[in-house]
Order: structure tokens, then C-alpha cells, then sequence
């Protein structure tokens, strides 16, 4: 008999199994990446459109009926401005980024599901990518926004957890 296949077997059946946490932390993320690629696919073909009504809405923004609290979410109007015309200029390689990411971060999760360590790389690359691409194409002064700053604090919270989880990846 050969051994080698012996030993395949029976690795196979020995293999622990998916802790609970990390199941539920790769569906968040596959959840989690369809959005992102719908969210990149809607902000493509609607880049044209947004980049086309700025100057109605620069002009809400600045009626003095508008509540303090939407004026300061929407922030600065220059920085508005710079934002929507920098992603309708760049929104080729902003979408093709997003999808590169997305994939980076779906691989990983499959990785990690399979008890991979090189998953939770694959992921935090993906992640990183995918918020300094948005810094890069669209400007820095984006950080400042509230948008950004939620997008920053999840991307913290799951290379987080997913840290946290390193200990079950054996591969």
C-alpha cells in the first residue's frame, strides 16, 4: 500500500475544524466585499452625473437654512469640489483599484477559511490598498472626511479581529 496516500487521508480527516469566530468574520467580509464592488460599480457610472450637479449642490450646501450638523458632515464645499472632481477624473483606475481590493480580500477570506496564515496577509493587503488608493486618486484632504473615517475605523476593526484569529490559521 502506498503510504503517502495513507497519510493524505488521514490528514484529511484530521483536519480542525472553522472556529465559529473566523466563519463568521469571512462572511461578514465576502458580504462586505460585494458591497464594495457594487459600491465601485455605482460610483463608475454615476462619477459623470455627481461631477455634473456639484455646483447644485455646493449651492445647497451654502444656504443658511441648512442644519450645522449636515453642513459639517459634508465638510469643507473647496474640499467637496476637490473630492468630486478628482473621482469623476479618476474613476477608471479608482473602479479598477476597488475590484483589485475586493479580490484581494475575498482570496484571503477563502484562504482563511481553509486555515491559511498567508490569508490574513492576502486580506490586510487588500484592505490597505484599498484605503490608500482612495487617498492617492482622490486627495489626502479626504481623510479628513466623516466617510473615510468610518471606512478607516471598519478596515481597523476587522484587521483586528481577523489578528486576534491568527492563532486558529495552521497553515
Amino acid at each position: 500500500m502506498d503510504t503517502t496516500t495513507d497519510n493524505l487521508n488521514v490528514n484529511e480527516f484530521n483536519k480542525p475544524a472553522l472556529p465559529s469566530f473566523l466563519n463568521v468574520l469571512t462572511i461578514l467580509t465576502f458580504i462586505g466585499s460585494a458591497l464594495q464592488i457594487l459600491g465601485g460599480g455605482w460610483n463608475f457610472f454615476n462619477a459623470k452625473s455627481a461631477y455634473e450637479q456639484k455646483d447644485m449642490v455646493l449651492e445647497q450646501m451654502n444656504k443658511p437654512e441648512m442644519p450645522s450638523i449636515a453642513r459639517k458632515m459634508m465638510g469643507d464645499p473647496q474640499e467637496f469640489l476637490m473630492t468630486i472632481t478628482k473621482s469623476y477624473e479618476n474613476r477608471i483606475p479608482i473602479f479598477l483599484v476597488t475590484i483589485v481590493a475586493a479580490a484581494l480580500c475575498i482570496w484571503g477570506a477563502v484562504q482563511m477559511r481553509a486555515l491559511k496564515k498567508q490569508g490574513f496577509l492576502i486580506y490586510t493587503a487588500g484592505q490597505i490598498i484599498g484605503l490608500l488608493a482612495s487617498l492617492i486618486f482622490v486627495g489626502f484632504f479626504m481623510a479628513k472626511g466623516f466617510g473615510f473615517m468610518i471606512g478607516a475605523a471598519i478596515v481597523i476593526l476587522f484587521v483586528g479581529m481577523y489578528a486576534a484569529n491568527r492563532k486558529h490559521l495552521i497553515y
